[in-house]
């Protein structure tokens, strides 16, 4: 078997994106089997090889891509065959959604994180601390220590899951916020979110302060 059929088999398998490193580790022995002299050798090969096997997918013939999200590689169904795969979805079970109150919280913690809950508070105008509940429920965002003010409340961050649903490698590949909504709308709309719940905000409501209000500034992380 080549070593670009081992790659595409490991990465077929895994349950959630596996890394380049993890990916040497698994295919060392026969690579070096095969006349590979040292680790760099090994590492080379195997780039190599799994860059062909991302050229391979990339073409039209193929409803499937190697992506590198989060971190690793896993397969994804490109996003021209989106449509066709969340019909396919929908008819196996219930969707999972997200309430708009959700979706806008989960917004401030991505562009502004790491965040506490009085700050995602100001912003929004509300308690959010029953949305944060769900959010941790869905692993959509995680604790990220405790904050060095007064009161030491705990700070929230995204998590490896939301990188995985919003096929990112890491959250400085967040979009701008104009493009984040969209990518809502379109992802998200049909998988999480009440058909009749859109994302547009409404402004004369304090309980959905308009996600302009969460747009990252020059200094902040995900930027």
């Amino acid at each position: 078997m080549s070593l670009k059929a081992k790659l595409e088999a490991i990465i077929y398998a895994a349950e959630t994106p596996i890394t380049l490193d993890h990916l040497v580790q698994l295919a060392k022995e026969s690579v070096i089997n095969n006349g590979a002299s040292d680790e760099t050798e090994v590492r080379s090969q195997v780039r190599a090889a799994l860059e062909e096997l991302i050229a391979d997918y990339a073409s039209a013939d193929h409803g499937v891509e190697v992506r590198q999200v989060a971190g690793g590689y896993r397969m994804s169904t490109k996003p021209e065959q989106h449509d066709v795969v969340r019909a396919f979805a929908k008819s196996l079970k219930p969707p999972i959604r997200l309430s708009m109150p959700a979706l806008e919280t989960l917004a401030v913690i991505a562009y502004k994180q790491p965040v506490t809950v009085p700050e995602i508070n100001e912003i929004r105008g509300v308690d959010c601390s029953g949305v944060i509940a769900t959010l941790l429920d869905r692993k959509l965002v995680t604790t990220a220590g405790r904050k060095a003010v007064i009161g030491r409340p705990i700070l929230y961050k995204t998590t490896k899951e939301f990188l995985m649903r919003f096929g990112l490698s890491d959250v400085g590949e967040l979009p701008s916020m104009e493009e984040f909504e969209k990518l809502v709308a379109e992802s998200f709309q049909g998988d999480l979110l009440p058909v009749q719940e859109t994302i547009e905000p409404k402004t004369d409501n304090p309980e959905t302060q308009t996600l302009a209000a969460v747009q990252p500034s020059e200094n902040d992380p995900a930027a």
